[in-house]
Order: structure tokens, then sequence, then C-alpha cells
């Protein structure tokens, strides 16, 4: 199981590369691996402010569809374009192809409650 030490995970299987203001946000390894092969992103929150634990979009599988939450609070800057093409990139680089969305993180939004690699593999038993 991939779980980088450099990024910020939650309990609902997002990770987080923060870069200044800047937060990419993806599925996890663990997530993708358990939803199977991704045929589908739905992220129809672009320009929105949202807050931490909102709906951000979602993400179809072939067995189920899975709501995606944002990490923390700010504004949807950037839709990864290049999965509505290729859904199956999340299952085939999660951490890197595979990125959902980029956000504007609001000034002072709280990233304490993010997950370090080493707590995020001890929630899921890795």
């Amino acid at each position: 199981m991939n779980i980088p030490a450099e990024l910020m995970y939650t309990s609902d299987h997002e990770w987080v590369r923060m870069e200044g203001d800047t937060a990419t946000i993806g599925i996890t390894d663990f997530a993708q691996s358990e939803l199977g092969d991704i045929v589908f992103v739905d992220v129809n929150t672009v320009g929105q402010a949202l807050k931490a634990g909102d709906i951000f979009g979602t993400v179809e599988a072939v067995k189920t569809v899975s709501d995606l939450f944002l990490p923390v609070a700010g504004t949807i800057a950037e839709l990864n374009a290049a999965l509505e093409g290729n859904p199956e990139a999340v299952n085939q680089d999660p951490y890197g192809a595979g990125w959902m969305v980029k956000v504007k993180v609001d000034s002072g939004a709280n990233t304490g409650e993010l997950l370090t690699a080493d707590a995020y593999k001890a929630l899921i038993g890795a």
C-alpha cells in the first residue's frame, strides 16, 4: 500500500499536498483499491468556496459511487481535466496523474485535523 510520507490524509481517504496556499487533493491508494475500477470523476464545484468536510464531487466505480469530501476550507480553483477522458488514472497513479482538484486554501484554514502518513496507516491497518 502506497502512503507517501510527505502528504496529509483524512479519515475519509482523501490526500492533501500543500504548496503555499494551494492544496492538491485526490483519493488515497487504499480508497481507489477499495472502490475498484474508477469509471467517472464528477466535480462541478470549480469556483465555489466550500468548508472543510463539504462534498466537492463524486467518484464513480464499477460497483459504487462515493462522495468526495474537501479536507480544508477554500475555493475549488482547478479540476484535473485529464480525468474526463482518463478516469482510470486515479487507479493507476492516485498521488500523481490521478489528482482531482486544486484548492485555494482560505487564510487561517485549519490543517491540524489532517492525519500524518503514520496516523493514516494506523487508521487503515497498514
